[in-house]
């Protein structure tokens, strides 16, 4: 019988426990993400301190800090997808364990990030365009949004620059052919709009401002912003018929791209976790319920071996010193990190355990069936 309400009900969604793997692995960022997202230990516990330390000193964590440019000077934004792209970078470091006065060097970007601001309080990033002459700031919701979201994880949510950015995204809400959420947005600089079609939400901005609203205090959170959540979810519903421009659901977005930046089940899951009100309790409507249990199936069956591991089957370049940067492998923080996920539905799990992932449909048709589990060393 499926747990619920226990935290544990993921345990029961897995063919196998991989934890005691994950713990007895090298990587000390993996086993940090199961003391702190998957067993909830606090901050004081002397393992966590321990694994923390070692994470702080790991060759890959500090390379990774390393190659972030100046923000001021030298980050041109090359597409917001792109494992180059600084925000990008640093929510990575956060995702493995880096938090604010962990290191001087993320602490000064950070800093520099507060720093650009358009004149309604949208954060700015430098990027170069088509007909400029050289870098602009700019303010498109794919780096006003992101920004806005990586400053509130790192401590910055009570600055009031941040609490202006965070006013300045509730008013830009609008209503799209989807629901209440964001669209692209013109730049007032560079007159880019967006790839996204001009009544449709983005739902990547929109995601990555659910994600900012779901880790501040439910009081300082706009009154629409559970309405953006369902939308969110009714992209998801409606794929069948109505695929948003360059957001489809088919095996790119079930199956996770490691490290996770862009669009996928694992994103939106994560983005929505800071929200569970939309699947669960008195307000949740059924057919939220049902589709994020759908998403938590797909993450399953899509990335989970038969040995309860994750072996990543497609990665960007440039992360190959990780388990998660290389293919054909199984990762222990892969893994570590959609148990983390899958752990924050946990109350969904006998729902999830029903789904029939074969009956799941992509955006453009076929079957949905799911990738065949790869074998990998143990």
């Amino acid at each position: 019988m499926v747990n619920r309400g226990d935290g544990n009900g993921w345990r029961a969604l897995l063919p196998a426990d991989p934890i005691p793997w994950i713990l007895a692995s090298d990587e000390p960022y993996a086993r940090l993400a199961v003391f702190l997202r998957i067993e909830g230990r606090p901050a004081e516990d002397a393992e966590v301190r321990k694994a923390k330390a070692a994470v702080l000193a790991d060759p890959g964590v500090r390379s990774l800090i390393d190659r972030l440019p100046d923000w001021e000077s030298e980050t041109v934004c090359s597409g917001h997808n792109s494992p180059s792209y600084t925000p990008n970078l640093i929510h990575l470091l956060a995702d493995l364990g880096l938090a604010r006065g962990d290191s001087p060097r993320v602490d000064r970007i950070l800093n520099h990030m507060l720093r650009h601001q358009d004149g309604d309080g949208r954060f700015l990033a430098l990027g170069r365009w088509r007909n400029m002459p050289g870098p602009v700031w700019g303010a498109l919701f794919c780096d006003a949004h992101s920004l806005a979201d990586l400053l509130i994880r790192f401590g910055f949510g009570d600055e009031p620059r941040v609490k202006r950015a965070l006013d300045r995204m509730a008013a830009d809400m609008s209503v799209t052919a989807q629901g209440p959420g964001w669209l692209c947005r013109p730049d007032p600089q560079t007159k880019f709009r967006g790839p996204g079609r001009k009544d449709e939400i983005c739902p990547q901005v929109t995601l990555e401002a659910l994600r900012a609203f779901g880790r501040v205090p439910k009081e300082r959170r706009p009154s629409g912003v559970m309405d953006a959540a369902r939308s969110a979810l009714d992209v998801w519903r409606g794929r069948g018929v109505a695929k948003p421009y360059m957001f489809g659901h088919g095996r790119t977005f079930k199956t996770v791209k490691w490290p996770p930046f862009w669009y996928d089940a694992s994103f939106v899951l994560d983005a929505l976790s800071g929200l569970p009100d939309v699947w669960r309790g008195p307000q949740a409507r059924p057919q939220d319920r049902r589709s994020t249990a759908e998403l938590a199936a797909v993450l399953l069956a899509y990335n989970f071996g038969p040995d309860g591991r994750v072996t990543p089957r497609s990665c960007y370049k440039g992360f190959e010193s990780f388990s998660f940067g290389r293919k054909k492998v199984p990762s222990p923080y892969a893994t570590a990190h959609l148990i983390g996920l899958l752990k924050k539905t946990a109350d969904l799990a006998s729902e999830i355990s029903r789904v029939d992932v074969l009956s799941l449909t992509s955006s453009k048709g076929g079957t949905g069936t799911a990738l065949p589990p790869k074998q990998g060393p143990n």
